[in-house]
């Protein structure tokens, strides 16, 4: 064996561990929602986190049944309180928890708490966060700043990147009406209106992040791009000869996700769709499964792009979290989306330019059929399976 397919081996190997240990939601990406509003009078700092974050962080299930009750919830908010506060700081300011609350969004319930100081914010305040960094890599703070009456400023913290500066645009933005919410128990806090700039390259940034850290979504491309090297010929899986004959149909199935991932995605932020994510997070496990059955056995009938455009709809929602959430008005709302869309893209194809190139390189190997198509395929279905029976009950099958 050489050394070129043994280096091959290990990088299959460390992507099928990469993505078995991805946490079972890992297509919907862990955000908070921040809103700092600065004053003459002092600061108001709102922090929404959700609470299966809060939960990993702080073990909030008491009784380990797997629900949490208000009960739980409310003997755990000192230490949720001590534990935002630790981790979400601004410069020059000394917080005090100023207020409680439980808010239902799309994709859960949200614990709200408000921070107050009677400081006077800088024109371009830091803000140090860390929240969940020991814990999830792929969690993001979307946080707004409000000071001074100046235009908002909308910013994606990174904890692994603690300080973020509120740097603004030069032309002033317009801002949202705030969004309507339904708390589960009496609030103090009240909704924080929705950010309404977003600077150049914040949400590109964000999309190749969500993408490159979906582990669902990687894994259901690479079960379309093991056979992309290969044709299906009456005595079996033969290697195509040329890079361009696998090139071709990779470009169709690429296209296809891309078109049909873009209109979902675009639909559910706009909010003109919407499917919760009950339904959402264990369909996207069950394309994977089919995916990785039909290189086994095919099931699909057709061009394999329609297959793709079909399950690439679905995928789409996975991807709308972040900005379904946001509320921004129409034109600031299109150029978030048109950079986080192209992020994804700009993702994708590095994950497909890669995967190809690796592929193309194995495909004359005798056991490639057996190792690299059943093989990874079965593994895939193994995994999307697993994902799906704990997307449809509070079991944990894959570890963290």
């Amino acid at each position: 064996m050489t050394s070129v397919w043994k280096h091959c081996l290990r990088f299959v190997a460390w992507l099928a561990l990469a993505l078995c240990s991805g946490h079972a939601a890992a297509h919907k990406a862990s955000d908070a929602y921040l809103q700092l509003t600065g004053a003459s009078t002092g600061t108001t700092l709102r922090v929404d986190v959700a609470l299966r974050d809060l939960d990993v962080a702080l073990d909030l299930d008491a009784n380990g049944d797997g629900r949490l009750t208000w009960g739980e919830i409310r003997t755990a908010w000192p230490a949720l309180e001590a534990y935002v506060s630790s981790r979400v700081q601004v410069d020059g300011c000394a917080l005090q928890a100023g207020g409680q609350a439980l808010e239902r969004r799309a994709d859960g319930v949200y614990a709200a708490l408000t921070l107050t100081s009677d400081c006077v914010l800088a024109a371009q305040p830091a803000i140090r966060y860390t929240l969940m960094r020991e814990l999830d890599p792929t969690h993001r703070g979307i946080a707004r700043i409000d000071v001074g009456g100046a235009p908002s400023v909308l910013r994606v913290l990174d904890p692994a990147r603690p300080a973020t500066l509120a740097t603004r645009e030069p032309a002033p933005v317009p801002t949202a009406a705030p969004r309507a919410s339904a708390a589960e128990t009496p609030s103090i806090a009240s909704t924080p209106a929705p950010a309404s700039s977003a600077s150049a390259g914040e949400f590109l940034r964000e999309g190749i992040h969500h993408v490159l850290t979906g582990y669902d979504h990687v894994l259901f491309l690479m079960c379309l791009l093991l056979p992309s090297v290969m044709r299906r010929t009456p005595l079996g899986w033969q290697p195509v000869q040329r890079l361009g004959q696998a090139v071709l149909p990779v470009l169709a199935i690429v296209t296809a996700f891309t078109l049909a991932h873009s209109i979902t995605l675009a639909l559910a932020a706009l909010k003109l769709a919407s499917l919760p994510p009950w339904f959402i997070e264990p369909a996207i496990a069950a394309t994977i499964v089919l995916a990785a059955l039909d290189n086994v056995r095919p099931i699909f009938r057709g061009p394999r792009a329609l297959v793709t455009f079909a399950f690439g709809l679905i995928h789409g929602f996975g991807f709308a979290g972040v900005l379904a959430e946001l509320n921004l008005p129409p034109v600031q709302f299109a150029w978030a989306l048109l950079q986080f869309n192209l992020g994804l893209e700009l993702g994708q194809i590095a994950i497909v330019a890669g995967a190809t190139g690796l592929l193309f390189l194995l495909r004359g190997r005798p056991r490639y059929p057996a190792w690299v198509i059943r093989g990874g395929s079965l593994a895939a279905m193994s995994v999307g399976a697993l994902w799906f029976i704990e997307r449809t009950t509070n079991l944990s099958l894959l570890p963290l």
